[in-house]
């Protein structure tokens, strides 16, 4: 049975993007997010469009709930329709004034009377006021949310893709942790054979063999990983198990992935076994991958 996205975990690295027409105008979308502790959401936005950035801040924040995210809205211009128009009538109302002083007076016209009334205030300012209509923004949201689609979509295929390698992750630290059992009781026995041999080098004496054979079995409890073991394996289960109930358990697999750790590190410092130590060096290698691909989980 396949998957509903909400099942599923979700990346929180993401691209969308989405273009649309609306008159003469071509009009753009785009989300780019990346990992973040909570929502980080910048914004440009075309001046037109600036009365709707509280609409479009909450329709992004509330679709994506955490990441770096960075969204741009701009219009597409025509060089025709980029080109500053000339005032004429303005131009004409200086050129006029122009005359009647020179004619008024001894001041000569200027050499070059075109481009100095180019350079009078206004004659190329451009004249840009526009209003946003109804049926202009129903257009640029759905655009919105066409991008926001296309960067769900993403996520939710790099959240497979991460699933997928954290189940490989975990399977291998489940092996590691067989490997480990051939050598417990082989350390058992080393361990009591190199403290029986040291103190019949050292002590010429009789010693009490029960009292030895306690302190040995008190020794030997200390280095149990039984526990450790259990309790990895009950974080190793709860890890699936937050993984399929969806997205957003990000900073949950984060901390589970945390106490992994813990049960792996103390597991190493009871190992007192070459062997067993270079399978726990195995094992974080494995986990350490899993932390740092969890930090991209939403």
């Amino acid at each position: 049975m396949q998957k509903n996205h909400l099942d599923m975990i979700q990346s929180m690295t993401g691209y969308g993007k989405a273009t649309v027409t609306f008159g003469e105008k071509k009009i753009h979308v785009e989300l780019k997010s990346l990992n973040s502790k909570a929502m980080d959401l910048s914004v440009r936005i075309a001046p037109l469009y600036r009365e709707k950035e509280m609409e479009i801040r909450n329709q992004i924040s509330k679709a994506l709930e955490r990441g770096k995210v960075d969204f741009s809205l701009w219009i597409e211009k025509e060089a025709a329709e980029m080109a500053t128009p000339i005032n004429a009538a303005l131009m004409s109302n200086y050129y006029e004034q122009f005359k009647n002083i020179a004619a008024t007076s001894d001041i000569p016209m200027p050499t070059d009377l075109f481009a100095t009334l180019l350079r009078m205030p206004d004659v190329l300012t451009k004249v840009d006021i526009q209003e946003l209509s109804d049926e202009e923004w129903t257009v640029v949201s759905q655009a919105i949310d066409e991008a926001i689609a296309q960067i769900t979509n993403f996520r939710i295929q790099e959240g497979a893709a991460l699933e997928k390698k954290f189940h490989e992750k975990l399977d291998n630290i489940e092996a590691l942790m067989k490997d480990i059992e051939p050598y417990e009781m082989e350390r058992v026995t080393k361990i009591r054979e190199k403290i029986t041999a040291a103190l019949e080098k050292t002590i010429s004496v009789d010693y009490d063999k029960n009292r030895l054979e306690q302190e040995l079995i008190y020794y030997i409890e200390k280095l149990d990983i039984n526990e450790e073991k259990q309790r990895l394996t009950n974080h190793l289960a709860y890890f699936r198990e937050t993984m399929a109930t969806g997205h957003g358990q990000g900073k949950k697999l984060g901390f589970i992935a945390q106490e992994m750790g813990r049960e792996i590190n103390t597991t190493g410092s009871k190992s007192n076994h070459a062997e067993m130590q270079n399978i726990v060096v195995r094992m974080k290698d494995e986990l350490e991958q899993i932390k740092e691909q969890v930090l991209n989980v939403m």
